[in-house]
């Protein structure tokens, strides 16, 4: 089968596309003809091997997929050969068939494209954790959005919008923030020609902000924390400025706040059964037309390197999709 190959932790242009055996099936696996896979900032990290962990090498990269059940392994029930299906897979997205443990794998509704699903799961499923069930986040509280019109960012806003929030946008262009604005943000802040900091105030009126959604880091994060209301709740989403931030604690202290980190995925495999019952809500939404997720632009497979290369330089607005093979 064709697979997106990473024989070394290298540059994303090191990527080769490679015919490799077609993955065992494991017990309490199933196996995916993958259609569709979603490219996120963390794979193209892994390759390099600047994420938090480095699996083994050699891998095919790809963190979610869409597509059909090709076969199921002993033990699992409640799938067949043929369902459709998304699924987290955490590696082996890139490919023709990958072979995902069971309780990361959901049923899809019909009508809804593969692009589509394969655009849903990190970016809705991360910011629904993050809101719902880390920040609590409340009707009419104010949440600020940041990188608000990346692909997770964007999930965030129409999320918040749509659990009642007031959403403010910050983004670095014009044109990313209407498009955050088309999703359910009612202010908007661009971060390459305002004070994050003057501006934030001025539209709470000097009260600050409920909820911050963070996956930029860098500067952007002590300014909004230092924004952040009495209670406030910072969700550390990830670092796509690439610089860490070192958070002072006696800040959290002043505001009475707190500062959350949210690793969608490692909290999936920790308690697959309330993460299944999130999917199966955001899947729900999906089927219904209330969310959308929001797809820039479809790469073939053997264009995986200027793919990722696209993500990398945060050019997306919305997801990139890989089209694994022709639905």
């Amino acid at each position: 089968m064709k697979a997106v190959w990473c024989e070394a932790f290298a540059a994303i242009d090191q990527l080769k596309i490679a015919d490799i055996p077609a993955p065992e099936l494991k017990p309490g696996h199933v196996l995916i003809d993958v259609y569709a896979a979603g490219m996120n900032f963390p794979d193209g990290l892994i390759v390099q091997g600047k994420y938090q962990t480095k699996p083994p090498l050699p891998f095919a990269p790809g963190s979610e997929a869409a597509g059909m059940v090709a076969a199921i392994g002993e033990g699992v029930t409640g799938f067949k050969k043929g369902d459709r299906v998304v699924a987290f897979s955490g590696l082996g997205g890139f490919a023709e068939q990958a072979v995902i443990p069971a309780t990361q794998v959901y049923h899809a509704p019909e009508g809804v494209s593969f692009e589509a699903l394969a655009g849903l799961l990190i970016n809705f499923g991360t910011s629904y954790h993050a809101l719902k069930d880390k920040a609590a986040i409340q009707p009419g509280e104010t949440l600020l959005v940041l990188g608000a019109a990346g692909g997770v960012g964007l999930s965030a806003v129409e999320l918040g919008a749509r659990m009642g929030a007031k959403v403010i946008a910050a983004a670095s262009s014009a044109e990313k923030l209407q498009l955050a604005k088309s999703r359910g943000a009612t202010e908007l802040i661009d971060y390459t020609k305002e004070n994050l900091r003057d501006r934030i105030k001025e539209i709470t009126g000097g009260k600050g902000v409920d909820v911050v959604y963070d996956p930029v880091g860098g500067e952007s994060t002590l300014a909004t924390i230092k924004s952040l209301a009495w209670g406030g709740r910072h969700l550390v989403i990830g670092f796509a400025a690439g610089d860490i931030p070192n958070i002072p604690a006696n800040l959290l202290l002043l505001k009475s706040a707190s500062s959350m980190g949210v690793l969608w995925g490692m909290s999936l495999r920790a308690d697959p059964v309330h993460h299944g019952k999130n999917i199966a809500q955001l899947l729900q939404w999906l089927a219904e037309g209330q969310i959308t997720p929001e797809i820039d632009r479809v790469f073939p497979l053997e264009e995986v390197i200027p793919a990722l290369e696209h993500v990398m330089e945060r050019r997306a607005r919305g997801k990139v999709i890989l089209s694994v093979r022709p639905s």
